[in-house]
């Protein structure tokens, strides 16, 4: 995607991920706006629009009909999305163990308090260690996560419509394995693993 396209693309996820309720775009709880209003917003024409979803990378853009939104990755702050309302419009993740990708810093706090969203909606999970979608590019552990545990706690793992899973948080007893990435992550790995051994 040429750059220009880049740049717009980056500004409409910051816009109905982030900016809309600052930006006082019209925005429902499930995070839909009118597509007429996005174009006016952001200088783009139908064609643009269709270019940036169609090469969106991680397919987080959703368009149908005369609406587009984010499939997720939505901040609270100051946004008019819920989490009951972007919980009905996924589905219920039936699949096996997921995966959270951070810094061997954070391990120590995500072993005592779990994996929690902050500012965000929802943790995001992937559905598998090579997924695209979930987590970023680089990072150095992988934890693992076993959805039973997590709905033990009595929480749920939702899978958005581009594949990423999620949950409102992830106990740290839901936390089963780790899995180093990097060459600094692989020389701690042992230790790093210990902090999820009493969970």
């Amino acid at each position: 995607m040429e750059r220009r396209l880049t740049d717009k693309s980056r500004k409409l996820s910051w816009l109905l991920r982030h900016g809309a309720g600052n930006e006082g775009l019209a925005m429902d709880a499930a995070g839909w706006v009118d597509v007429n209003e996005v174009l006016a917003r952001l200088r783009l024409d139908r064609a643009e629009l269709e270019e940036v979803v169609r090469h969106n990378n991680k397919a987080r853009l959703q368009w149908e009909g005369d609406r587009i939104r984010c499939c997720q990755g939505h901040s609270l702050d100051g946004m008019p999305v819920t989490r009951d309302a972007l919980e009905r419009s996924w589905r219920i993740w039936q699949g096996g163990r997921v995966w959270h990708g951070t810094r061997a810093a954070l391990v120590p706090a995500i072993a005592r308090e779990g994996l929690v969203a902050g500012r965000r909606s929802h943790v995001h999970l992937a559905p598998a260690v090579d997924s695209v979608v979930g987590k970023r590019a680089s990072v150095d552990v992988l934890l693992e996560i076993e959805p039973a545990a997590v709905r033990a706690a009595g929480l749920e793992l939702y899978v958005s419509q581009n594949g990423v899973v999620l949950a409102r948080a992830v106990p740290p007893a839901a936390i089963v394995g780790l899995r180093a990435m990097t060459r600094r992550a692989r020389n701690q790995e042992a230790e790093l693993a210990a902090h999820f051994a009493g969970a």
